[in-house]
């Protein structure tokens, strides 16, 4: 290509510098150069294909969901003077507690309310509470109902070829960290572990406490008569020793090693030792009892371990529980307490251990669980001894929640 450009003298101007640099540039555009090779051809493009459509995720339900005491199964024809002993205790614990004033008018009217007149009992709940239905975040409002209990063990205060079974108290090394203390939205999680150098590393595991029973001799409380049932007193929580001359000695919950509850139910379907729906409590001891030399394996596969205390009580008052009052056989439950408020009544529907009776009666919040976890979720305590044992043993029932609020107490 090439330019020519002519400009007469009547149509000269002066030009300033910056003028002369863009004609410059002007002329030198104009200039013949050399094309440059074409380049190969691109491939074609593939069709482009339509994203699907972003399918809406559905927000998690809200837990409480508000209902009626109608909606209530059986509330009309449960017998409250049962449960109302149960929430007199839980009225004496919220006194102490940031939202007392939400429950103090119910609380302070309770006390005029005779403990036998029912009647009297269902208008205070009715007038003073508002039911909500406890839902899971897919809006689901089953969940799963288990049981606990108050266990009998033997033992003694000095070890033999009898007593051999360590009850351990608190270590010394064992560190407990209030994660609240760094971040308040973690409000009653804690962090557990032990000094390694200027680390703080996991605590010894179940199989690590075992291994190391020498170390913690200063830390024996008692030591009792059977493996099995030292490992179902540590799920329990709580428990009673029967010494040799006769007299009791109640132990409770003091602390844990950190791990998570591994239920040795699933292991043993997991190994193919017991059918997933075999795995009550009453078939694993039997299963332990027949297999001795399998059992530290399969009970070490469950790294939690917790240690216990020595624990004051008055008469055959129940075991004291995460809201610091004495459990009320088959009137208190355990629940999560990020999900239920700990004193709170709450309605229970669902049916006696492995059957389909219904089972449906006022409970009181009174407790919390290592493996009770999730908003639909609740351990029935049955109270204490043998008889109760068999019952949590077999309890694993499906059932519906409502907790009952005083206004304003709802989240």
């Amino acid at each position: 290509m090439h330019c020519s450009q002519t400009m007469s003298k009547s149509q000269t101007r002066p030009f300033s510098l910056l003028a002369a640099i863009l004609i410059g540039a002007l002329l030198a555009a104009c200039t013949t150069v050399k094309a440059p090779p074409a380049s190969p051809a691109c491939p074609a493009c593939p069709a482009c294909v339509p994203c699907p459509a972003a399918v809406p995720t559905a927000p998690p339900a809200k837990p409480m969901q508000v209902a009626r005491f109608a909606d209530l199964p059986g509330w009309a024809d449960d017998d409250l003077t049962a449960a109302w002993p149960a929430f007199l205790q839980s009225c004496r614990a919220l006194a102490s507690k940031p939202k007392w004033l939400l429950w103090r008018a119910a609380c302070t009217e309770a006390k005029g309310i005779a403990t036998n007149d029912g009647a009297a009992q269902r208008r205070f709940f009715e007038a003073r509470f508002e039911p909500y239905l406890l839902t899971n975040p897919d809006a689901t409002t089953s969940g799963l109902i288990t049981g606990y209990y108050e266990p009998l063990l033997h033992g003694s205060r000095r070890r033999s070829t009898t007593f051999s079974q360590a009850v351990l108290g608190v270590p010394s090394d064992l560190l407990t960290i209030e994660l609240a203390d760094v971040f308040p939205d973690l409000k009653g999680m804690r962090l557990r572990g032990r000094l390694q150098g200027n680390k703080v590393i996991p605590y010894y595991s179940r199989a690590d406490i075992n291994a190391r029973e020498a170390n913690y001799a200063d830390r024996v409380l008692l030591w009792v008569d059977d493996a099995v049932e030292l490992f179902f007193l540590q799920i329990q929580g709580s428990g009673r020793v029967k010494l040799p001359d006769g007299s009791m000695v109640r132990i409770g919950y003091a602390d844990q090693n950190g791990y998570p509850y591994q239920a040795i139910g699933r292991v043993l379907a997991e190994r193919g030792e017991l059918k997933i729906e075999q795995t009550s409590m009453q078939n694993i001891q039997a299963w332990a009892r027949a297999n001795p030399e399998k059992l530290n394996d399969v009970l070490n596969a469950n790294p939690s371990y917790v240690f216990f205390r020595e624990v004051q009580s008055k008469g055959d008052e129940g075991p004291q529980g995460a809201l610091g009052v004495p459990l009320s056989a088959e009137r208190s439950i355990a629940v999560d307490p990020r999900q239920v408020p700990l004193g709170a009544p709450v309605f229970l529907a669902t049916t006696q251990p492995a059957s389909a009776a219904p089972l449906r009666r006022l409970m009181l919040a009174q407790d919390t669980g290592g493996a009770i976890r999730g908003v639909v979720r609740a351990d029935f305590f049955w109270g204490f001894g043998a008889d109760a044992g068999s019952q949590a043993g077999k309890m694993k029932q499906q059932g519906q929640m409502w907790v009952l609020l005083p206004p304003g107490a709802a989240p």
